[in-house]
């Protein structure tokens, strides 16, 4: 029993190698064909413009975005290279010669980027106010006084009712005036809490640094793309040679064209010749030929003549 027993485990493990003798593994055709299809490159494009939109858009808000989007984009690479080469078909190459659309739409996000930037800095730091009150505003062209030029006046007897502090004695004393951070006429000018002069100043000083600040940064791009072009002086110029050669084949086989065309034109002036020549001289011939017929005619009707005349007589 026992050498039965060792027997059927050696004709187990014999029948166990065979089929994995007899097994074939798949080609990677068949690999490939049990992945999941590609869907295109919309979907990895559309990821990165939002990434590029928020980065830009936002970049003077938070200032880490773009360091984020660096370690983020450092990761994908390693991700997107797995689920290229083991989670999905081979794609499809075809031509492409840029990224097409996606250029235009990244164009425009860097525009609008510029733009809204430039608002953001404007409209909310404070050195642009600052900058007015120490050129415009100080006399000794320091921040002495600042805060106090930033601040309005208001009378706490001008509180509508209800509105007016439920303690007025909690300082210990009776608050008349108050100060709040705005830039409006004191209660005490004739245009009492209209926008005073400092705050039209301090807006105009705003959108010309918008201005100055958009018109820098396009003519800064501007220069960075003449600086360093998309193509290569070297392929350019071989492109250019290209077209020179292209040029000068075509012109030679429009004057090979053009000798043709001539030459055939003139052999067929030369056979028009001919042909006019050929029917002026067609008519003579023609006249010729009823004189001969005549003539013959004549000369038929005289033998005629001749040989019925004993028989007339």
């Amino acid at each position: 029993k026992l050498k039965k027993l060792i027997r059927y485990i050696k004709a187990k493990r014999e029948a166990k190698l065979e089929t994995d003798n007899n097994f074939k593994a798949p080609r990677q055709y068949e690999t490939d064909y049990n992945l999941e299809p590609f869907a295109g490159l919309t979907p990895e494009y559309m990821e990165m413009i939002i990434q590029f939109g928020f980065v830009t858009v936002f970049v003077a808000s938070f200032p880490l975005a773009p360091l984020f989007a660096l370690l983020n984009n450092v990761i994908e690479i390693r991700l997107d290279a797995k689920k290229f080469t083991s989670e999905l078909r081979r794609p499809d190459a075809t031509k492409a010669k840029d990224i097409g659309i996606w250029y235009d739409i990244i164009r425009g996000i860097g525009k609008l980027a510029v733009i809204i930037n430039a608002f953001v800095i404007s409209f909310t730091s404070g050195f642009i106010p600052r900058l007015v009150f120490m050129y415009l505003y100080s006399p000794d062209n320091t921040l002495h006084g600042f805060t106090n030029n930033t601040l309005s006046y208001f009378n706490v007897s001008h509180f509508e009712q209800g509105s007016e502090p439920y303690e007025p004695m909690a300082l210990g004393y009776k608050v008349e005036i108050c100060r709040y951070k705005d830039y409006r006429e004191p209660p005490w000018s004739p245009e009492a809490y209209d926008l005073s002069k400092e705050f039209w100043s301090v807006l105009a000083a705003r959108l010309a640094f918008v201005i100055i600040f958009q018109n820098l940064v396009m003519f800064m791009s501007d220069f960075v793309d003449w600086m360093i072009p998309d193509i290569p002086k070297e392929i350019s110029e071989r492109m250019s040679k290209e077209k020179s050669l292209l040029v000068d084949l075509f012109l030679k086989e429009e004057q090979t064209k053009m000798h043709i065309v001539e030459v055939l034109e003139v052999l067929s002036s030369q056979e028009k010749e001919r042909t006019e020549e050929n029917i002026d001289d067609s008519p003579k011939e023609n006249e010729e030929e009823p004189v001969a017929n005549c003539t013959d005619g004549v000369a038929s009707s005289r033998s005629q003549l001749i040989n019925a005349g004993p028989e007339v007589i």
